[in-house]
């Protein structure tokens, strides 16, 4: 792995980071109403000192740049909503959550569709690929709130086995992850059954198993390995949508986490901390972003090579 590319990709990020932030304070800002037009109107004195308290009042380029330079210090700022607390005891309150939520249900996405998509891949055709099938696409067209009401009904109320609700317990996490990933777990099904497939079908696999090979033996040594490929270069948007797009999940099953922050500091025109919300989003993104591609270059060496030779190019 090239050094010079890796200090290349961090910059990259780092003027993503900031291209996000500057359309996202701006946009902010055309959106009709403010943080403080509630149904109770302040009188305009009061009004008009609030807004200069907040540095609301100054021209929106000397906004940008003044906050610009708070959050190179790490400062997010207060929250409009939740007055006199930092945005970043916020998000640090409330990321975790998301955290472990976001990666409960990529666990369980991984360990039950690997292992389901190269089953459906190996018996192509059979009744069993037909079932996963079925499956998976009825994964991806089910809406979360749907399948998280059947969750909430069967092991909620009538067997009583799980809480609904409420992050108090140690198993309030297990219906939110599983309703969280069957999405990604209809994907990742999808994903490793076409690449299966497709190593099937390649000439050094055929002359594998004209040698005499063991089929197991093809799957594990040949096949597995260059049909996780796909999944890796794809498991970065997929974790990352996870962490950061559990926001219906959190709402249905009222967990502390930064997503339920996020569409009440939307709805509320919270600029601080819709702000720091969204570069967080940001950087975890970009962070598995890296981290994947990282990972392809470990799994396939036809990527490092194109890496090296990218990067010799630009030199």
């Amino acid at each position: 792995m090239n050094s010079r590319y890796l200090v290349e990709r961090i910059f990259s990020a780092a003027l993503t980071l900031l291209l996000l932030a500057t359309l996202t304070f701006f946009l902010l800002r055309a959106a009709p109403g403010g943080p403080f037009d509630g149904e109770k109107a302040f009188p305009p004195a009061v009004k008009e000192n609030i807004e200069k308290r907040y540095g609301l009042s100054d021209p929106l380029p000397e906004q940008f740049v003044s906050w610009l330079k708070d959050v190179s210090q790490g400062d997010f700022r207060e929250s409009f909503q939740h007055e006199g607390i930092p945005v970043r005891e916020i998000i640090s309150e409330s990321l975790p959550v998301s955290l472990q939520l976001g990666a409960a249900a990529t666990l369980i996405a991984l360990a039950l569709g690997v292992p389901m998509g190269i089953l459906a891949g190996a018996r192509h055709g059979s009744a069993v690929d037909r079932s996963l099938l079925f499956f998976s696409a009825l994964g991806t067209s089910l809406p979360s709130y749907l399948f998280a009401s059947v969750l909430i009904l069967i092991f909620g109320l009538y067997l009583q086995w799980l809480p609904v609700a409420l992050w108090e317990e140690p198993g309030s996490i297990i219906l939110p992850a599983i309703t969280l990933a069957l999405r990604p777990l209809a994907l990742v099904t999808q994903i490793m059954r076409a690449s299966v497939m497709e190593c099937l079908g390649t000439d050094w696999v055929r002359t594998a198993l004209a040698k005499g090979l063991r089929d197991s033996r093809v799957l594990g040594k040949h096949i597995l390995r260059n049909s996780l490929v796909p999944l890796i270069s794809l498991l970065a948007p997929i974790t990352a949508g996870l962490v950061t797009g559990s926001f219906l999940v959190e709402l249905t099953f009222q967990l502390p986490g930064l997503g339920k922050h996020f569409v009440s500091a939307v709805l509320n025109r919270d600029y601080p901390l819709v702000m720091g919300v969204t570069l967080t989003y940001g950087a975890i993104l970009l962070f598995f972003t890296l981290a994947a591609d990282l990972l392809s270059a470990w799994v396939d060496p036809r990527i490092r090579l194109e890496m090296s030779e990218s990067t010799r190019g630009r030199g």
